[in-house]
């Protein structure tokens, strides 16, 4: 199983009504659950890990993640409410506010975390769940207590979520530093003042840094290649970096690469068919609304 660690949150999106009253409908998001859903769609073993509530936006989460194959049975339940983002647009951009305060996923506290069972090949962390304590203190143990399973991290850094900068900097590096895989964007390496090569040097088997358009480059101590984006028309970009993040993390269970030690003595040759999994499935999440994760059958 690759077990993937961080928010479940929901979206109220906005909507009008037939006697055109502005509403909002809730749709199940949060990068790291994207992210398990897109492994669970891709045929991977899919876990999530996290705080669910019991309420009807927790329910709307655990069958979400049902529905696409993912095994959630490792997350706490409570009564704590479900954290809500509500979305509005500004001259077609998105504008969020936030509801996490005293929240099931923010209050996931160490005595929360589940026994790594034989079955979890790897862990996935990333995401907002990083910043938002005592949550993100929690995902750090959990990191640390990994043993020799893979870890991949995208920390895909909002600054503007980051109230104290200093703990998500020590925070963060202590889990890069135990990291086997980073997907990280060129913004991310500015903020954190780092580059592929250091976080090489510091323990990383690969970096996948993104590209756009572009594509992703794989850098590891054998050098950088790059891997093309598909050409698509794109509707939006909504959940495409959680989406690549699962298909290279199914492809590399697919090819038998899910280890630390097959990880670290692999040839960049022997990850491309992972990355291009990835972008295959992004592809196909940017040229429809939302993020909604290819199934297996579709590419």
């Amino acid at each position: 199983m690759i077990l993937c660690c961080g928010e479940a949150l929901i979206d109220m999106l906005p909507r009008t009504t037939a006697a055109g009253e502005v509403a909002f409908a809730p749709y199940a998001g949060g990068a790291v659950m994207n992210t398990a859903i897109a492994l669970g769609r891709l045929g991977a073993s899919s876990g999530y890990f996290g705080g669910i509530s019991n309420d009807l936006f927790g329910q709307i989460l655990a069958e979400t993640l049902t529905a696409s194959k993912v095994d959630h049975s490792l997350c706490p339940r409570s009564d704590k409410p479900t954290t809500l983002a509500f979305v509005t647009l500004v001259d077609g951009h998105a504008k969020y506010a936030f509801y996490d305060e005293n929240t099931a996923g923010r209050l996931l506290a160490p005595g929360d975390l589940p026994n790594l069972t034989d079955t979890i090949k790897a862990l996935f962390f990333g995401g907002i769940s990083l910043v938002g304590e005592p949550a993100a203190d929690t995902y750090a143990a959990l990191c640390a207590q990994a043993d020799d399973r893979v870890i991949m991290i995208d920390p895909n850094i909002r600054p503007g979520f980051i109230t104290d900068e200093a703990r998500y900097r020590t925070r963060l590096d202590k889990m890069l530093n135990r990291a086997d895989i980073v997907k990280i964007s060129d913004e991310d390496m500015d903020w954190l003042g780092t580059t592929p090569e250091a976080l090489l040097k510091n323990g990383c088997a690969l970096v996948l840094v993104t590209r756009g358009a572009d594509g992703v480059d794989m850098v590891s101590r054998e050098g950088t290649q790059r891997v093309a984006a598909h050409k698509v028309t794109v509707v939006d970009t909504v959940g495409a970096g959680d989406t690549f993040n699962a298909g290279f993390l199914a492809g590399l269970d697919r090819a038998g690469l899910l280890s630390r030690e097959k990880l670290a003595a692999a040839w960049l040759a022997d990850l491309t068919d992972a990355a291009e999994l990835g972008v295959q499935a992004a592809a196909i999440t940017v040229s429809r609304a939302g993020a909604n994760p290819p199934w297996s059958t579709e590419l």
